[in-house]
């Protein structure tokens, strides 16, 4: 199993990024997807998750109304929009993968994603 994070960058508040993540080696449409990212210094949190079909999503406070999580299943891929990035959001963002679907809790995905970096000057 594969999960290849793509899309990260350096960008100013303000701006806007889109991350990809493309899994191979399962079957995509039974796994519920997510993002979490970690900071420097801090833990790794929860950022968004998408169920397997048709798709709720969830999202951390902090992100909710500015983060988009969507999936192509077709591609095996989710993806996330992320709008009006802010300092804070400065992390490397990570996909996962959960065969038991959706969950805040990183311990509970299957498989990770080596993760991309994103940063966002002020």
């Amino acid at each position: 199993v594969q999960l290849v994070e793509s899309g990260g960058g350096l960008v100013q508040a303000g701006d806007s990024l889109r991350l990809d993540c493309t899994a191979s080696g399962l079957t995509f449409i039974n796994y519920a997807m997510a993002w979490f990212r970690q900071a420097p210094g801090e833990e790794r949190e929860f950022v968004a998750a998408m169920s397997r079909n048709p798709g709720s999503t969830y999202y951390a406070n902090s992100v909710k109304g500015r983060f988009t999580i969507s999936r192509d299943n077709a591609k095996n891929t989710v993806y996330l929009q992320m709008n009006s990035l802010k300092p804070e959001d400065t992390a490397v963002y990570y996909c996962a993968a959960n065969i038991e679907g959706s969950s805040y809790y990183s311990d509970e995905y299957d498989h990770w994603g080596q993760g991309t970096q994103v940063s966002v000057s002020s």
